[in-house]
């Protein structure tokens, strides 16, 4: 490990990403860190199931799969492994990890972060003072009346500094923020103080980078057209330094492309504001500086943090009931009289379309005028429904439409058989006191506290003054897609989205932030227009990004979109047909 950078390889962007990459990461190259991101929303709903079937589990179990393939490797060459695969119970990945060293004959120094997990004293929080808010929907956890199965806060990065301080090779947790996965590491390796705010603000933001793996790297890039392969992407580094600048790369001979452009796209997704709150620091998104230093290689600089607030955010998951979906194939003509004669007979044979809690249609056109084939002539009938009734949004519902299939419109046809409901787990972002948190590290078979970074009224605020542009003529236009000119990378936030827009250039910028207001925004994407919609200017990185509010509902789980994820909301709104000037096209 060269005493001037840390590098730090991520092999994980969720929990079911590409297996190899672990092996891939430690062996095409040096690297002195090996983090895995394995949690999301909806994932901790999916480890509460898998908890439900075996007491034991409730952790990612391919990182179990991964270590076993590098886990010698690591100890080899001097890679720690830091990650956040323990999910609900990382006390038990870190026997599993235990039991694999054994048969591998190693002797890994494994330790483990606990005391997210908040299941067990929910009502000792209440009783005193916690709310737990929905910090959307200000409505607390206690008058919701709600059956919650999950409820894990967001630890940052001191843990982790201090298991690698103490010799740990391998450092699971639970809810650590993803970020926390980078700026842990890179506490250790230079010796950084709990008020290095900037330094600290560079490894959040390399954290942020680097979290989803090889979105930073190629994957899901408007201008996709520029990676020159698809063929094995290769996963982000980080090579951190000393100051808190770093340098975003991937391993030589990989496919995938690091540039500013997927930089920025990756910096874009999942955020709102300029302001990127963690537990250990607030990290300032519109001071960061990207600079092109040559191949698959981009410096990212002068980041600059604040003290983090009191309070770190608690993902809190609720049973909501159950939700179910079933797509009706519509062909040929008259397609809404069609769409109306199902729905009728359908909601007739169950005794209304009120008998369900939740009941949302959807005609998607996408049959054409004068089909050239047989699929060209299909529309799209979704009908989605929730409800607390498990049986009557079951096979009830699903098999009302089956029954449809002999005696309804010509050219009704199913795209899947009658099926089960699901389980619609309602997310609930929600804020608790730091100082009532208790976060433990556990290592060499002995318990550690580690207390919470607080608020620092003396460490003032950021201030960045922005750029004011005169009314410029931007000269002749032109009607093209937007998406000509402009990228985009759109996530979920819980029940909200985000859809991060950015141009390559100052002129492309200047025009793209005057013209897709709000407003504009509501006019071209017609669906979105009952949301209410934030707009931010990230003058640094040529880009504005959109938060709009309620559009996924209760979150991932629970949403009966189509996407439930939001992630198709960016390029939806770059085929929109727009007046752009020539002279940026």
């Amino acid at each position: 490990m060269e005493n001037r950078k840390l590098i730090i390889a991520n092999c994980s962007g969720f929990y079911g990403d590409r297996i190899s990459a672990a092996k891939e990461m430690v062996s095409q190259g040096p690297i002195d860190v090996l983090t895995g991101d394995y949690l999301a929303e909806l994932t901790m709903a999916i480890l509460f199931r898998k908890q439900l079937k075996d007491p034991n589990g409730g952790y990612a179990s391919t990182f179990l799969r991964q270590m076993e393939d590098v886990m010698g490797t690591c100890l080899d060459k001097n890679i720690r492994v830091v990650s956040n695969a323990g999910g609900l119970n990382p006390k038990s990945l870190a026997h599993e990890l235990g039991k694999i060293a054994e048969k591998l004959g190693l002797s890994p120094k494994i330790a483990y972060i606990k005391g997210d997990n908040l299941m067990g004293s929910l009502d000792d929080f209440m009783d005193n003072g916690e709310e737990f808010i929905h910090m959307d929907k200000n409505i607390s956890l206690k008058d919701a009346g709600a059956q919650t199965i999950s409820a894990n806060a967001y630890f940052g990065g001191w843990g982790v500094t201090q298991a690698l301080n103490q010799g740990a090779d391998i450092v699971v947790g639970g809810r650590l923020a993803d970020a926390a996965l980078v700026s842990g590491p890179c506490a250790w390796k230079f010796n950084w103080k709990r008020d290095d705010y900037d330094k600290l603000a560079g490894a959040v933001a390399a954290g942020h980078i680097i979290e989803c793996g090889t979105q930073a790297t190629g994957g899901n890039y408007s201008f996709f057209k520029e990676v020159p392969s698809f063929l094995n992407v290769g996963f982000p580094i980080a090579e951190m330094h000393e100051d808190g600048s770093f340098v975003i790369t991937k391993h030589d001979n990989t496919g995938g492309l690091v540039s500013t452009g997927t930089v920025t796209a990756q910096l874009l997704y999942e955020i709102r504001g300029h302001q990127y709150l963690t537990p250990d620091v607030t990290a300032r998104f519109d001071t960061i500086k990207l600079e092109t230093q040559g191949k698959d290689r981009v410096y990212v600089s002068d980041i600059k943090g604040e003290s983090p607030t009191n309070t770190t955010k608690v993902c809190i998951n609720n049973l909501g009931g159950y939700r179910n979906s079933m797509t009706i194939i519509l062909t040929g003509l008259d397609i809404e009289e069609k769409a109306e004669i199902v729905l009728d007979t359908l909601f007739e044979s169950m005794g209304g379309k009120d008998i369900f809690e939740v009941c949302e249609v959807q005609l998607i056109r996408s049959d054409q005028v004068d089909p050239q084939t047989n699929e060209a002539s299909f529309a799209l009938l979704r009908v989605s429904v929730m409800d607390k009734d498990q049986k009557l949004v079951g096979r009830l519902f699903s098999s009302k439409i089956v029954e449809l299939a002999l005696s309804s419109v010509p050219g009704f046809t199913l795209t899947s058989p009658p099926s089960n409901a699901m389980p619609a787990i309602v997310h609930w972002p929600a804020l608790v006191s730091k100082e009532k948190l208790k976060e433990i590290l556990v290592i060499d078979n002995q318990e550690q506290e580690i207390k919470p970074v607080l608020f620092d009224e003396s460490a003032g605020v950021v201030v960045n003054e922005t750029a004011v542009f005169g009314k410029k003529d931007f000269g002749k236009m032109e009607k093209a897609v937007l998406g000509s000119v402009f990228a985009t990378r759109s996530g979920d936030k819980g029940g909200n989205a985000n859809l991060g827009v950015w141009a390559k250039n100052r002129d492309a910028f200047e025009y793209l932030k005057s013209y897709l207001t709000v407003g504009k925004l509501k006019e071209l994407l017609t669906d979105m227009s009952e949301f209410e919609i934030e707009k931010y200017e990230f003058e640094n990185l040529y880009a504005v990004n959109f938060y709009i509010k309620g559009i996924l509902g209760d979150g991932v789980a629970a949403s009966l979109r189509s996407d439930p994820q939001g992630k198709t909301l960016g390029e939806y709104l770059r085929a929109k047909i727009i007046d752009l000037p020539k002279s940026i096209l």
